[in-house]
């Protein structure tokens, strides 16, 4: 909990203040690289991805945005179910699964890369610690009792924070800071359960599918 709550702390440090741009170097060390696809990618000067043949991915962890029940209980009329601490667990539940489950498939097209929990004698572990944070959904599927249906011009946003770390040394690598949100574009939609996987599922496929590529281009360097 307390490498998850550093974590998080980091990303909330990072993510501060977003209308000014992101330091050059980081509190710890990185350099900021030039990305026309993510918010914010930080490396480590010298760092070569291509030595690490395996990579342990870590289980997706998945944190609300900050007031995000308060807000929404507080906005909720009669009639409606209060959001709970239960809710929010099944929703990150949910949602750290799908995102476990895009890091896999983006690593396991071919040519695949190997994926373990523990390294070999004499294998580079590549340790991937990817978390979803400031979690943000417009209108959550609660299951009320009765008829109830929600319109939204927007599903919500959320952000991926990701580090990679040396397995062996512990000693990081490279963090990504990506925003993405369901634009509001003014035109009322039907919204439930099915639709929110639908545009969170879009966002992580985006991410995985560039996670593949940088690592993809490292390794051709």
């Amino acid at each position: 909990m307390n490498k998850l709550t550093l974590a998080l702390l980091s990303a909330a440090l990072l993510l501060t203040a977003c209308a000014t741009p992101p330091p050059p170097v980081s509190h710890d060390g990185l350099h900021l690289m030039d990305n026309r696809d993510l918010d914010q990618v930080y490396l480590k000067p010298g760092t070569e991805l291509d030595v690490y043949t395996v990579i342990n991915l870590r289980p997706c962890t998945v944190a609300f945005r900050d007031g995000w029940q308060r807000d929404q209980n507080s906005s909720r009329y009669t009639g409606r179910s209060r959001v709970t601490e239960e809710d929010m667990e099944v929703i990150q539940e949910r949602l750290g699964e799908a995102c476990d489950k895009y890091f896999r498939e983006a690593l396991a097209k071919a040519p695949a890369y190997k994926i373990a929990e523990q390294s070999q004698d004499g294998e580079r572990v590549l340790d991937l610690r990817p978390s979803i944070i400031d979690l943000d959904i417009t209108a959550p599927d609660l299951n009320d009792v009765g008829m109830t249906t929600t319109y939204t011009t927007s599903s919500g946003e959320m952000t991926l924070f990701l580090e990679a770390y040396d397995g062996t040394t512990g000693e990081i690598l490279a963090r990504v800071v990506d925003r993405k949100e369901d634009r509001d574009d003014m035109y009322l939609e039907w919204t439930n359960r099915a639709t929110n996987m639908r545009d969170a599922n879009r966002f992580l496929r985006s991410w995985t599918d560039d996670l593949r590529e940088a690592l993809d281009k490292a390794r051709a360097l």
